[in-house]
C-alpha cells in the first residue's frame, strides 16, 4: 500500500505532495488536468515501469531544466526515483540502489486499468504481449533480466541479418542467446497463460452477469522449439534479414463462445473481457508475488454501464489499495464502500 506520494517536475506537476488512506483515493477532474499522471508516477515509482511512455524523458515537466523525481512510502519501505539527464537513480530507505532488480525486489506490485485496455481484445499480438510482459516481470524477476537481454540480442541478430556480409558465425552466436532467453520466456508466458484463464472466466462471469465460455490458448512463435525454429527459418531469415521466429511473434488467442473475441465479441463483451484479463492479473500477483497489488483504475467507469460499474467495484480485492481517476462521481453509489477513502479534485496542474 502506498502512504503518500511526492513529485517533482513529473508531467504537469511541478512539485506535489500528497497523502493516501490505505482503502484508496479518488482523483476527480475534467480530461487533460493531470489525473493520469498522477497514476503513471505510482506505477513508476512501483515498477520502474509506464503504462504511457516506452522512454523516461517524455515524463520530465516540459520546461524544467532538471529531470523528475518521485518518492512515497509502499508499506515498510520509503522509495524514490529520480530521472536526470538519461540516468535514472533508486533509493530504498534513503540508502541508493545499483540495479533495477535490487530496487523492484522492495517495491510493490501494480495493476493498471484504462479504456485503452480494451486493445486487449481487439488489437495486435504485441498489445497481449506487453499485457504478459508486464504481468511476467512481476511474479519473477528473473523473466524481466532475461525479457531485457533478448529484446538486446534480438536487436543485434536482426543488424546483422540486415546487413547480410556472410556473417554467419556472428548470427549463429546470437542464435545462441535467443534461444536461451527465448525458451525462458515462453516457458513463463504458456504457464501464465494458463493460470489467467479460469480466473479471467470467473471474472468475466461476475462482471458481465452472464455466462459466457471463454477461452484463452498461448500460440508459441517458436513452436515450441526455439531452437528447430531458428534452423528451419534461416534460409528464409537471410532473404527477409530479419529473425523470423521467437517470443516476439507469440501470440494469446482470446475466444467468446468458441468464437474470436476480437472479430465477433460486442464492445460491452470486449470492454468486460479486458477487465476479466485485469482483475485475473491482480489474483495471479497477489498469488505468486505473494502481496496485494495496488489497482490503479484510470477514468473507466465511464465507458460501463451501472452493472458493470458495480459489478467491478464490489469484484476487487476489499483489503487491496484502488487509486481511481474521474471526470465525475454520478455513477458513485452509496454501496461501493468508499467510506475513509481520500479524495482529492485534480486542475491546473494542482490537487485539492
Amino acid at each position: 500500500m502506498l502512504g503518500s506520494l511526492r513529485l517533482q517536475d513529473f508531467r504537469c506537476f511541478d512539485a506535489l505532495s500528497i497523502e493516501l488512506e490505505r482503502g484508496g483515493a479518488l482523483f476527480v477532474g475534467d480530461n487533460a488536468q493531470g489525473k493520469t499522471s498522477i497514476l503513471e508516477a505510482v506505477c513508476v515509482l512501483m515498477r520502474l515501469s509506464s503504462p504511457r511512455a516506452k522512454r523516461m524523458q517524455p515524463m520530465v515537466r516540459f520546461d524544467s531544466e532538471q529531470g523528475y523525481g518521485i518518492a512515497g512510502d509502499a508499506g515498510d519501505s520509503a522509495l524514490r526515483v529520480n530521472f536526470n539527464r538519461g540516468k535514472m537513480r533508486m533509493f530504498v530507505d534513503g540508502e541508493e540502489v545499483g540495479t533495477q532488480t535490487d530496487y523492484l525486489q522492495g517495491s510493490g506490485l501494480v495493476v493498471w486499468m484504462g479504456n485503452e485496455d480494451v486493445e486487449l481484445v481487439r488489437g495486435s499480438g504485441g498489445v497481449r504481449r506487453h499485457y504478459l510482459d508486464f504481468l511476467c516481470s512481476q511474479i519473477d524477476l528473473g523473466y524481466r533480466v532475461a525479457l531485457s537481454r533478448y529484446r538486446r540480442v534480438l536487436k543485434a541478430r536482426n543488424l546483422l541479418l540486415k546487413d547480410g556480409g556472410g556473417r554467419d558465425e556472428e548470427v549463429n552466436a546470437y542464435g545462441e542467446l535467443l534461444i536461451e532467453y527465448g525458451d525462458l520466456l515462453g516457458l513463463v508466458r504458456e504457464r501464465v497463460v494458463s493460470e489467467l484463464l479460469p480466473r479471467a472466466a470467473e471474472a468475466q462471469v461476475a462482471i458481465s452477469g452472464v455466462s459466457e465460455e471463454l477461452g484463452m490458448e498461448y500460440v508459441s512463435g517458436s513452436g515450441g522449439d526455439m531452437r528447430l525454429a531458428l534452423e528451419t527459418t534461416y534460409e528464409s531469415e537471410r532473404r527477409q534479414r530479419q529473425t523470423l521466429a521467437g517470443p516476439q511473434r507469440d501470440e494469446v488467442k482470446l475466444m467468446i463462445n468458441g468464437m474470436p473475441a476480437g472479430d465477433y465479441a460486442s464492445e460491452g463483451q470486449q470492454r468486460t473481457l479486458a477487465l476479466a484479463l485485469k482483475l485475473a492479473q491482480g489474483e495471479i500477483l497477489r498469488e505468486r508475488g505473494e502481496k496485494l497489488p495496488v489497482y490503479l483504475l484510470d477514468d473507466i467507469f465511464g465507458e460501463l454501464d451501472s452493472a458493470r460499474r458495480n459489478a467491478l467495484m464490489h469484484y476487487l480485492p476489499g483489503a487491496s489499495q484502488k487509486l481511481i481517476t474521474t471526470t465525475n462521481v454520478d455513477w458513485l453509489g452509496d454501496d461501493v464502500g468508499m467510506d475513509g477513502w481520500s479524495r482529492y479534485e485534480v486542475g491546473g496542474g494542482q490537487v485539492r
